[in-house]
């Protein structure tokens, strides 16, 4: 089968299309046709090994799973012995967490892994980004902020797609949101139902006189420090960005001070936890009250290409890795 294979950490240059070896399901795993993959701001930051503290989970030297990409969307073709969940034929999408290996025609996951039966109305290009944006966004807001209604959240990186995501299910949770972003994206967020939108390259959100219950830093380039001014008494700023300067506040906020720093790797929840939390992301798109935005789709031979517009900085929303 044709998989993209990174040889090493570094440039988006290190990964090349090549023929592999298709795997074949174990007992309780399904094998799924891949029809289109994620790719992230997440895989790109793990192409570089950067931070170096995450090769520790990853690889020391290299990518211990040479294929990247984790969220995907596909049909199952073959099950493995002891499978009842699913069966040849079924359309499914999910999340292989430090699996990887989602940027291939084919991939194997275990029944018991975060994999679900799409519904019929979702089609394979939302499908494939939704344990990326939704999934985690969903876990910081809900699990970890417990956002209640009337409380106000501030995404910044409200465009990118955590941010579309978190504008989305906060004003799902009840909240006031307020979107930071570039001024070409407040259209896009507005549209999505943030209450109010500041564009960062006119004003500096953290000099603000408003306070917020939570600052969601979907992209890391803020900090804590920087935010706590505009954080309410009990007010956490939460970010999937992995920095040790980050790993430093958290440290020191659960010693002192009422206001909390927090990251978490989503992925590295217990897989019945994120297969839950997917089935819950899940019904609030049922709901109508959340669509995945894609901004592009690019071949599988192309995601090299895909990765140097990522690292560009100016992605809105998704992109997807048409595999099949």
């Amino acid at each position: 089968m044709k998989a993209i294979v990174a040889s090493g950490y570094g440039s988006p240059g290190v990964l090349h299309l090549q023929e592999v070896i298709k795997p074949i399901p174990k007992a309780n795993e399904v094998l799924v046709r891949v029809m289109t993959a994620s790719a992230t701001t997440a895989d790109a930051m793990m192409r570089t090994g950067k931070p170096y503290i995450a090769r520790l989970f990853v690889g020391i030297t290299k990518p211990k799973k040479a294929i990247p990409g984790t969220g995907f969307a596909g049909v199952v073709e073959q099950v493995g012995q002891g499978v009842t969940e699913f069966e040849i034929g079924d359309r499914v999408f999910g999340e292989t967490t430090f699996g990887f290996s989602s940027n291939a025609e084919y991939l194997t996951i275990s029944q018991n892994g975060v994999i679900l039966p799409m519904p019929e109305n979702l089609d394979f290009s939302e499908a494939a980004n939704f344990c990326d944006g939704h999934l985690t966004s969903y876990n910081f807001l809900k699990e970890i902020a417990k956002v209640k209604p009337r409380q106000r959240v501030l995404i910044n990186g409200a465009s990118g797609a955590l941010g579309t995501s978190a504008i989305q299910i906060a004003r799902a949770m009840g909240a006031h949101v307020t979107a930071v972003c570039s001024g070409r994206n407040v259209g896009l967020v507005r549209s999505l139902g943030a209450d109010e939108v500041i564009d960062y390259l006119q004003k500096d959100f953290t000099k603000s006189d408003r306070k917020y219950d939570y600052v969601y830093d979907t992209i890391g380039k803020s900090s804590f420090s920087a935010c706590k001014n505009i954080l309410s008494e009990k007010g956490l700023y939460l970010s999937p960005v992995l920095k040790f300067s980050l790993l430093l506040q958290m440290i020191k906020t659960s010693l002192f001070g009422q206001k909390k720093a927090k990251f978490e790797a989503t992925g590295a929840n217990k897989e019945e936890k994120l297969r839950y939390l997917l089935s819950e992301v899940l019904d609030i798109y049922k709901e109508g009250r959340l669509k995945t935005v894609i901004d592009r789709q690019f071949p599988l031979e192309k995601v090299a290409e895909a990765h140097r517009y990522i690292d560009a900085g100016h992605k809105r929303g998704n992109v997807v890795i048409v595999t099949s």
